[in-house]
């Protein structure tokens, strides 16, 4: 067959130049609103993905249930129950639930002659697996006179604020594990003393924790009979990712209550995200109306060059050769308003790059998503293949 450009003449654009350019503008505004909203999807990911503290690849997060006036007068409806434990068990965003259990009796502590420290306190267990330093002398066994103790880094922090003006003295964390406690048990009718030391410090529990031998067998001993010791008032849930929207979502429909500091970066995700995806939904409509309404402009060029394309179909021009030529003069303005598009995701990255290095060096990369160039790409693609059909489908009705 002949060279397309010696038959190019028959097929006129017409009056039709004003929609071609309006679809381009369009096209080309929903390219870059679709690839700026993906790239700074990613950028989000970067930024916000890794601002929890993670322990061995998991993020431990502790949860209690939201007391209300209402429940108030109702404690059992502020624990949690196996029930509830199990159904957590079941969630795939969960890879793990575990209870703190409590002291179901009295406990005071005191550092004897050391320090005249003296306060009522609460003991609580947790499987090992949770706690973030577990040292071999954190185990107990019946008969046993000392009770090893990890505490609470921000528990030794409030101490050494209020102590100076308690006429006590600031200790450290090193003196704080030579100092000797004294733990008293009572409960039930019974009473018992137990001699204590600081093991550990625990960056990630907030409470003064005990192994979970001593205080089954103390709860036995000293609890008193109206208890519920298979009810728990808080929950550390062991998951990949503490910012999971989907997590999220389902604590706060369970009006579960979480640490803030934990999840703050997760809920902040969820509103840019929210955003950006509107974002990017927006640019995509834009581009599909940018395509139908080249479509039309493409109905038309055929209907103007209706009795030259029927000639050369006669002459026998095959209708799948004259599609392929004609959507491919169209190719080049596609390429071009894609790659104008990239350049100037590139510099919009480039800027971004530059605000957050100031604070935040080398957590964002310089250069845009390999995903972008791939969608540019598929655009591309997309928009030839989108033509062609509207061309070839066009072309075969005047056969």
């Amino acid at each position: 067959m002949p060279s397309y450009k010696i038959i190019q003449p028959l097929i006129q654009p017409g009056s039709g130049k004003f929609s071609r350019w309006f679809s381009y503008i369009g096209l080309g505004v929903g390219v870059l609103l679709l690839l700026v909203s993906v790239q700074m999807y990613f950028n989000i990911q970067q930024l916000l993905g890794g601002n929890v503290i993670r322990k061995n690849g998991f993020d431990y997060i502790s949860i209690t249930k939201s007391v209300t006036n209402e429940s108030m007068g109702h404690p059992d409806q502020n624990l949690f129950t196996e029930q509830e434990i199990a159904e957590l068990k079941t969630k795939s965003f969960l890879t793990g639930v575990a209870p703190l259990i409590s002291n179901q009796f009295r406990v005071q502590l005191s550092a004897g002659a050391v320090i005249a420290f003296k306060t009522d306190l609460f003991l609580e267990s947790l499987e090992n697996d949770y706690i973030d330093t577990v040292p071999s002398s954190f185990q107990w066994h019946v008969g046993q006179s000392t009770v090893p103790v990890i505490i609470s880094s921000d528990f030794l922090e409030v101490y050494n604020v209020f102590a100076p003006g308690q006429g006590l003295p600031q200790v450290s964390q090193s003196t704080a594990s030579r100092i000797p406690l004294q733990i008293d048990c009572s409960g039930n009718g019974l009473h018992a003393s137990f001699g204590g030391n600081v093991v550990a410090f625990s960056d990630r529990i907030n409470s003064v924790l005990v192994p979970k031998e001593f205080l089954d067998w103390a709860n036995k001993t000293f609890g008193e009979s109206q208890n519920h010791p298979n009810n728990y008032s808080r929950l550390y849930i062991k998951t990949k990712d503490a910012n999971d929207p989907e997590l999220l979502s389902y604590l706060d429909q369970k009006n579960y209550k979480v640490n803030k500091d934990k999840t703050k970066f997760g809920r902040m995700k969820q509103v840019i995200e929210m955003i950006v995806s509107g974002l990017g939904i927006f640019g995509l409509l834009v581009v599909l109306m940018a395509l139908m309404l080249f479509s039309f402009y493409l109905q038309l060029l055929i209907a103007r060059s209706k009795d030259n394309l029927q000639i050369l179909l006669v002459l026998g021009y095959s209708p799948n050769w004259l599609s392929n030529k004609v959507t491919r003069q169209f190719l080049p303005m596609y390429i071009i308003i894609v790659l104008v598009a990239l350049v100037l995701v590139q510099i919009v990255q480039f800027l971004f790059y530059q605000l957050v290095a100031v604070s935040r060096p080398g957590e964002l990369s310089l250069m845009i998503h390999w995903s972008v160039l791939l969608i540019a790409l598929i655009l591309i693609l997309l928009s030839a293949i989108v033509n062609r059909s509207i061309v070839k489908r066009l072309l075969y009705k005047l056969d």
